[in-house]
C-alpha cells in the first residue's frame, strides 16, 4: 500500500477530510522544478484531524465513489 505525506486543506465533510500532497518534479526539456498538488480524500472515522494538520494517509479498498484513502496519523 502506498502512503503519502500531506496537509489536510477541507474538514467540511462527516468522517472525511480533504488531504492535498505537494510534489516536485523536473521538467522533461528545461530542468525547471515545479511543483504538482494533488487533492485526496481520506476517512477519519473518528472527526479527529483537523484543517491546517500534516498527516500521513495510506491507500485502501474503495470506501466510496471517490475515497481510497485512510488517514494513519497526525505529523505535528
Amino acid at each position: 500500500m502506498r502512503k503519502l505525506k500531506g496537509k489536510i486543506v477541507s474538514d467540511k465533510m462527516q468522517k472525511t477530510r480533504v488531504v492535498a500532497v505537494t510534489r516536485l518534479v523536473v521538467h522533461p526539456r528545461y530542468g525547471k522544478r515545479y511543483s504538482v498538488t494533488a487533492r485526496f480524500k481520506a476517512h477519519d472515522e473518528k472527526n479527529e484531524y483537523k484543517l491546517g494538520d500534516e498527516v500521513i494517509i495510506k491507500e485502501i479498498r474503495p470506501m466510496s465513489k471517490d475515497k481510497r484513502w485512510e488517514i494513519v496519523e497526525k505529523i505535528k
